[in-house]
């Protein structure tokens, strides 16, 4: 049919190519990968999320810029919980359900992590979490992993720098959050075993201001020979202040939910001499060249503190090895997948990370050890690393 008898019966002439478009349509780009996350942000526990949550948004940039993660953009959402577990709940749900997202890390606290485990294990949803406390992966739950070291880690770090001192009778103060009870918990299961005994055993409660009558009870305990606290956030800060303004002179303890130039600043010197175990990240300058761990926390320092202008902390490692071991599992099972992502996460074999070195299975959803963790010493208004 020529074009003139088109013409006609009233079709404009088209070219193929337009033809071709009207068939199949313009190429559709690819779908962005969702990462769903809930932090702290704010309030009161936001010394933990607003590393995280700097960290993410700083990285993610960084991998859609050099291309994404198989050939996809790597989409954020983040919400602030405010450490708050009533709070995450409700953003767990909005996040599977409305946001349709591929994987989850987020918790900044114990507290809300542990509320939102039930959902992710019935929506089946990859779950790395930022919360500290063993009992988020002890006993292991198909979806559920974790980064920071547990606090049963650390009471077996400081148990040992204690006994390597010759220090075996504590006095024990705790708050009365999740992580904080499940330290003290873990403080009494392992000290029998490890030649350990719990002189004293205090708490104090939620939102206390002031621990100098715990702290007083302790110091007046019989035999006590050091003290130790498990607990993060303001309160780390608060029992240090009230420790030096007691006069206390046994050694003091804390674990790594203190880890932060915001605990050295806040205690207002209370925190010179205080010891505990934490990442390699925050003495990445004290570590010898040959570190397994020197170059990722180098690079990991240097961007940070760089972009965010702020001092680096252990918590937003814990950002940093939770997307990066979440990257390289999508990229190992080739697509988001979430049962193929989960199984890539459980296989986790000899990754490098700003917290230590992982290697995860089918009955460990964590993968450190206490050789991940250095103890250090609050010195000068900074962290030293002891031998």
């Amino acid at each position: 049919m020529t074009t003139s008898i088109l013409k006609k019966l009233g079709f404009a002439t088209i070219s193929a190519a337009t033809v071709l478009g009207l068939s199949f349509g313009p190429a559709k780009a690819a779908e962005p990968i969702k990462i769903g996350s809930f932090l702290a942000v704010t309030g009161g526990a936001s010394f933990l999320g607003d590393p995280e949550s700097k960290t993410l948004k700083m990285y993610v940039d960084k991998i859609n810029a050099e291309g994404g993660v198989l050939g996809r953009k790597l989409e954020l959402i983040v919400y602030d919980s405010q450490g708050n577990p009533a709070k995450a709940v409700p953003f767990a749900k909005r996040l599977i359900s409305d946001d349709k997202i591929d994987i989850l890390l987020a918790g900044s606290t114990s507290g809300a992590t542990m509320a939102v485990i039930p959902i992710v294990e019935a929506a089946g949803i990859p779950y790395i979490s930022f919360g500290g406390a063993g009992v988020i992966v002890n006993p292991v739950k198909k979806w559920v992993f974790k980064t920071p070291h547990t606090d049963t880690l650390a009471v077996q770090k400081i148990y040992n720098d204690m006994k390597k001192n010759g220090l075996t009778k504590v006095g024990l103060l705790s708050g009365s959050g999740g992580f904080d009870k499940s330290c003290r918990g873990q403080s009494q299961a392992l000290a029998g075993s490890m030649g350990m005994t719990l002189v004293a055993d205090e708490t104090h409660g939620k939102g206390d201001t002031d621990m100098t009558p715990q702290i007083t009870k302790i110091k007046n305990t019989d035999g006590v020979q050091a003290f130790m606290y498990c607990g993060f956030g303001a309160a780390t800060s608060i029992v240090a202040k009230n420790f030096k303004q007691l006069g206390v002179s046994i050694p003091h303890y804390q674990t790594h939910g203190s880890a932060s130039m915001s605990f050295i600043k806040n205690a207002e010197g209370g925190a010179e001499g205080v010891r505990l175990p934490a990442a390699a990240l925050i003495v990445v300058d004290a570590l010898p060249d040959d570190h397994p761990q020197k170059k990722v926390a180098s690079d990991y320092q240097a961007m940070y503190t760089s972009t965010s202008g702020d001092s680096v902390s252990s918590f937003g490692g814990h950002a940093y090895d939770g997307l990066m071991i979440a990257v390289e599992a999508i990229k190992r099972a080739g697509s988001t997948d979430k049962e193929a992502v989960r199984a890539e996460i459980e296989k986790t074999t000899n990754y490098v990370g700003a917290d230590g070195i992982y290697n995860m299975s089918a009955t460990d959803h964590l993968g450190l050890d206490e050789a991940s963790f250095v103890m250090v010493e609050v010195s000068n208004g900074g962290w030293k690393m002891l031998k």
